[in-house]
């Protein structure tokens, strides 16, 4: 997050059409904006919607922290200024708190808690004709992913805009890249490399450390990203935007079949994810997908993609900007302008649309994308090749039922593959 504006709508490719700009003589009528989830995404997300139309004030604030809401506000206003006006009593805490924001006076809402939480609260936002922007991944497991798909419907039958939070499909650099591979410049897609090697997101605390008092639920909820209820995974919940960018590069048309591996290798206390992931998709023209995602401290990171193709290479995050090249090094095409900002211009566009009356709504291709890394971590936790029929059908539900904030929850234990079993 930047503390100074950024209000550069830059021309970009016909695949993302810029909206128009709302010139405040012209509006009158503020767009209220309602925040789930006020920490470190949502308080950007926040600040982003409040930047992307000139009359959109954020009216209402939900989490499960008194001081986590007090810290994004101040945030949010220094960024922000006099278009953050929550009041004390539209501050709202506990579990249920989404509901509250969302029965509120307010246009739109904002889904940036743990993506666990995600099919429930967006659910109930479309129910009751909000307005959505959820954060990435919409779900964390195959039960959840049927759930949203009824959302992103139940949204579109009322004419309400859906947009997610996979940025790089509104960053112009990669759009017009992708646009190129479409119309075939590298030819034939035979594979695409994907590396996301970083460090741990949110390491588990030591279990001294817990409060008196608190429960397993809150316990596991603050140390959220550790637990396969609460974010799907590394996998699932980081690299899903290397998983979104193969899904786009093949046009969104899903693998045959997975295979993939990955395990623990840095023990810590607590918790039952992953620590590595390699996932190998098969697409139906016999072209692969490699996905390679670390949370591992003190080692090689990068975040980079490598495609080729029958008559090119593409090579992105290898340097400030996309590269595209045939087989014997020529550049055959490369990006020409100022990178825009993803995360600024997923909200802009969902702003433009709601000022404007029309409906947007990016609901199927999210669900693709989140279901397609549920895919590579199921089939590297259970070590078996999983056809992506399989996975659409699978009876995998991690949410605990019924849900108790106070109640026990022992920690699942961590998958071992040929001993987790498909479901």
């Amino acid at each position: 997050m930047q503390e100074t504006p950024r209000r550069d709508f830059l021309k970009v490719a016909s695949v993302i059409a810029a909206p128009a700009i709302i010139k405040a003589q012209t509006v009158t009528n503020a767009i209220k904006v309602g925040l789930v989830g006020a920490g470190g995404r949502g308080t950007g997300a926040a600040s982003q919607a409040l930047k992307a139309d000139d009359y959109a004030e954020l009216a209402a604030v939900a989490d499960v922290s008194t001081e986590q809401i007090n810290a994004s506000l101040g945030r949010i206003a220094r960024i922000n200024g006099a278009k953050v006006k929550v009041a004390d009593g539209k501050k709202y805490l506990g579990f249920d708190a989404y509901q509250k924001v969302i029965d509120s006076d307010i246009d739109v809402v904002l889904l940036c808690t743990p993506p666990g939480f995600r099919p429930t609260q967006l659910r109930y936002a479309v129910e009751k004709n909000k307005h959505v922007f959820t954060e990435k991944p919409m779900a964390v497991d195959p039960a959840g992913v049927r759930s949203v798909i009824e959302s992103v419907k139940i949204a579109r039958d009322k004419k309400k805009c859906i947009v997610d939070g996979f940025m790089w499909r509104y960053a112009n650099h990669i759009a017009q890249l992708m646009e190129q591979v479409h119309a075939g410049i590298i030819g034939d897609i035979l594979s695409y490399y994907a590396t996301y090697y970083t460090g741990p997101v949110k390491p588990m605390p030591p279990a001294s450390t817990r409060p008196a008092g608190m429960s397993d639920v809150e316990w596991q909820t603050k140390n959220w990203y550790n637990f396969i209820w609460t974010c799907g995974d590394g996998f699932v919940e980081q690299a899903v935007h290397s998983v979104d960018k193969v899904a786009w590069a093949f046009k969104d048309v899903p693998p045959v079949s997975c295979v993939a591996h990955g395990g623990r290798q840095i023990p810590q206390e607590g918790g039952n994810i992953y620590d590595h992931f390699e996932c190998n998709y098969l697409y139906p023209n016999g072209a692969r997908a490699f996905i390679a995602h670390r949370q591992i401290p003190g080692i090689y990171n990068e975040n980079a993609d490598y495609i080729m193709g029958t008559q090119g290479k593409v090579t992105i995050g290898r340097g400030p900007l996309p590269l595209v090249e045939d087989h014997k090094g020529k550049v055959l095409w490369a990006f020409e302008g100022t990178k825009n900002d993803g995360y600024q211009y997923e909200h802009d566009i969902l702003f433009a649309a709601i000022r404007k009356g029309e409906v947007v709504n990016k609901g199927d291709r999210m669900i693709s994308s989140t279901l397609l890394a549920i895919l590579g971590r199921t089939a590297a936790y259970t070590g078996a090749q999983i056809s992506w029929e399989q996975i659409q059908n699978s009876k995998l539900s991690t949410f605990p039922e019924p849900f108790d904030a106070k109640g026990s929850l022992p920690d699942m234990p961590t998958p071992k593959p040929g001993i987790t079993k498909f479901v």
